[in-house]
């Protein structure tokens, strides 16, 4: 519903976008492409996917306020290939997870865009180490952005507590912000915080901040707050930026 609504995260997209020089690409990571392969999207004008349902018909392909994703970069230049051996070019397209962010950070859709898959099959380690590697593409203007929730558990959400946490919602995420603005070196301890299980109840919405620690590492840079806040109790809207490169 965030690509629809104005609200304090939407705003800090809008802000944070207009603030950035144009990029020559976006790199995006996201939950929502969360498959047994690491690949990288190579079609020139890929598909805007509606992965979703369940939500107003104001949110169906027919209606839905989303940007117009332009032509991605060709597939043969090398910078759009992940930088391991078992990387693969694919077809998938620009799901929500990408969609419902970019429309509010660039709403001319005037900015190449890519996905990054998350390797399921692979640990915590792979996913930290290869958001370092890509941490080349900032200097040649790529943006590179992880889209998620550092707490995403959504059996438990509570429709009737808008912008409200549970304590446990709380504890994760601030001793995760107290790593992201201070050392992401060690995100990969979060697995033995006492509150993981109910606030990482599956890997795919956290994993994406694996790649934004790994490029802070890279950089020897922390990651600052961009926003931060709750919704329905389980679920927490906190983003980081990294300065620039």
């Amino acid at each position: 519903m965030n690509a629809l609504q104005h609200n304090r995260y939407t705003e800090s997209w809008t802000n944070f976008g207009a603030s950035l020089e144009r990029p020559k690409a976006v790199l995006v990571i996201s939950a929502h492409w969360y498959v047994n392969i690491t690949a990288v999207t190579a079609m020139r004008v890929p598909r805007t996917i509606h992965d979703f349902y369940g939500f107003p018909r104001n949110s169906s392909p027919s209606n839905t306020r989303r940007p117009a994703i332009p032509p991605s970069p060709n597939a043969s230049s090398t910078w759009c290939d992940p930088p391991t051996s078992a990387s693969t070019r694919t077809v998938w397209g620009i799901d929500h997870g990408t969609w419902s962010v970019l429309v509010h950070m660039f709403p001319a859709a005037d900015v190449p865009v890519l996905q990054l898959s998350i390797n399921a099959e692979l640990p915590f380690d792979y996913h930290f180490n290869l958001g370092a590697q890509l941490h080349a593409l900032r200097s040649e203007g790529v943006l590179i952005v992880g889209s998620g929730n550092v707490v995403h558990n959504l059996r438990l959400v509570d429709f009737n507590s808008p912008g409200v946490g549970t304590d446990w919602a709380h504890r994760f995420d601030d001793d995760m912000r107290e790593i992201m603005t201070s050392d992401a070196t060690e995100l990969g301890r979060a697995s033995a915080h006492g509150d993981y299980r109910l606030a990482v109840p599956t890997p795919d919405h956290f994993l994406p901040l694996a790649y934004v620690a790994g490029l802070s590492a890279a950089a020897n840079t922390p990651t600052r707050t961009l926003v931060d806040g709750y919704e329905m109790g389980a679920l927490s809207m906190t983003a980081y930026e990294l300065p620039a490169a």
